[in-house]
């Protein structure tokens, strides 16, 4: 029994380690006062993976994870979108590739460029990014089984999420909301996205509600 007890308070201590943590800027509402629209770009991944993969295929590797992401929370927005819960829109996540298409702007490429540049091609307020720290190919799914053993031997840590949103004209970090990836944030991309964001939606700035709360 008291092993029992003693490993649901080492679980519960996990659990609360792997919290959400989030920032928003003071400044906010005043940075944002006449945003309309905001682009989501590729998210930058890294990927440390169990198996041996040759450079050229972890890049190819990483760059869908990172596309993964984008395709993801654009699913979210759009489908909150359509509840009316945002003041904000965010443009077609075709459009925005495209457009850095366009401008010789690609995956291996986009960090270069800062946060005023970007806005500017793509002709928007803000942007919507962030980086991953993977040990597996969330894409692809993970497992669904699940042992609290899994915990303690660090096999239900997959790594780590930041999403972030910068303000177009100034640059300045916005938001940021930093996640840790493990079998309970989610099976793939799209679930980890749809968990991890309803748990920060009462934390999204661009929430309608909280903002006329604050006003």
């Amino acid at each position: 029994m008291k092993n029992i007890v003693f490993a649901l308070v080492l679980f519960t201590s996990v659990c609360t380690m792997a919290q959400k943590n989030i920032y928003e800027s003071i400044r906010f509402d005043e940075y944002t006062e006449d945003h309309e629209i905001l682009a989501i770009i590729p998210f930058i991944a890294h990927l440390e993976l169990k198996k041996a993969v040759d450079t050229d295929e972890l890049t190819l590797l990483a760059e869908k994870e990172g596309y993964a992401v984008q395709n993801a929370l654009e699913t979210y927005f759009s489908k909150r979108k359509k509840r009316k819960k945002f003041n904000v829109d965010f443009q077609n996540i075709m459009n925005t590739n495209a457009i850095l298409a366009q401008n010789n702007i690609n995956y291996n490429n986009i960090d270069t460029y800062t946060t005023q540049e970007l806005c500017k091609i793509l002709d928007v307020d803000g942007i919507i990014s962030g980086n991953l720290n993977l040990n597996i190919l969330l894409s692809e799914g993970v497992p669904t089984d699940f042992s609290i053993l899994d915990y303690f031997s660090g096999n239900a840590n997959y790594g780590r999420i930041g999403v972030k949103i910068s303000d177009g004209e100034t640059g300045k970090l916005l938001w940021k909301y930093e996640n840790e990836i493990s079998k309970k944030t989610g099976k793939n991309t799209t679930e980890l996205i749809d968990k991890m964001m309803k748990t920060a939606s009462r934390k999204f700035p661009y929430d309608r509600e909280k903002r006329r709360n604050r006003n």
